[in-house]
């Protein structure tokens, strides 16, 4: 069986629910937003395009101003854990026709893995960059992980991700996404 690797053109990336209220009771909240910033940075200047959910809006809030900068609007608002329990959800991110998806956000063990457990059951591709996802208890992310992987997810890290994408040093985005890099490590 081939090892699954990320191809630019086969990617979507999936921002699951970076929310502020939800964020505060996360430990790793700088650390998450940071990576989540910088994989929708490397997608931006790679062609990958990326697609945002928010769980219960109104309740939670929006999107962090940091992430939702960056994508797209609207960010689709869900009450599912899931997100192809959002209406139209699916069928949209299947008009990408685009067989992997790159699954980062919050939290690991409830939105992220059931979505991850949709998106495997719908036959796409999924990765799970360990540094992207959160929960609130490092417990929770510990098993979440595991599972996800025992899954058929690929538990991958955001550098990881960015340099599948990239491929080659000769990419003609391989400097920029190295000073991506950079800023990032300088930043945490």
């Amino acid at each position: 069986m081939p090892v699954p690797r990320l191809s630019r053109e086969r990617s979507v990336l999936l921002v699951v629910d970076v929310q502020d209220r939800l964020l505060a009771k996360m430990p790793t909240c700088p650390a998450l937003v940071r990576n989540v910033a910088f994989l929708l940075d490397a997608a931006a200047l790679l062609g990958v395009p990326a697609v945002g959910t928010e769980q219960y809006p109104k309740g939670l809030g929006p999107t962090t101003p940091e992430v939702a900068q960056r994508l797209p609007s609207p960010i689709a608002a869900k009450t599912a854990f899931s997100c192809c329990g959002a209406s139209g959800f699916l069928t949209e991110l299947r008009t990408l026709r685009r067989g992997q998806v790159v699954l980062v956000g919050m939290e690991a063990h409830v939105c992220v893995a059931q979505t991850a457990f949709d998106l495997l059951d719908s036959e796409f591709e999924v990765f799970v960059p360990a540094d992207a996802v959160a929960s609130r208890s490092a417990f929770d992310h510990e098993v979440a992980l595991r599972r996800l992987d025992r899954a058929g997810a690929v538990v991958t890290t955001a550098e990881a991700v960015a340099f599948e994408w990239v491929g080659d040093a000769a990419h003609p985005q391989f400097k920029a996404v190295s000073k991506l890099v950079i800023a990032r490590s300088e930043a945490g």
